[in-house]
């Protein structure tokens, strides 16, 4: 069964850039992935500090996998002092 995943992240004001740096460079990662379906990354139109994601994977493991992988560890690390506040993930299925 898909996994459907939406991601909202927030960076601090004074790291925007170095933030999207590192997202821009996960969507070009997990999209090598063989289970990565959809892998869209969007920045907010009234808050440029404010990013998601629409992910769309073929497992759970799969995601479970892409979870591990070097480029998501390191935005893990970053994330401990660039982010304003931790990310919201909510992960589902589709209904229609």
């Amino acid at each position: 069964m898909n996994i459907y995943l939406t991601a909202i992240i927030k960076s601090k004001p004074e790291f925007t850039a170095d933030i999207k740096a590192i997202l821009l460079n996960m969507v070009e990662e997990s999209r090598k992935e063989s289970a990565c379906i959809q892998y869209d990354l969007h920045q907010d139109n009234d808050d440029a500090s404010t990013f998601f994601f629409h992910e769309i994977w073929s497992s759970a493991e799969g995601l479970g996998q892409h979870n591990q992988q070097p480029y998501i560890v390191a935005f893990g690390a970053a994330a401990k002092t660039m982010l304003a506040e931790t990310p919201v993930i909510l992960k589902g299925h589709k209904l229609a």
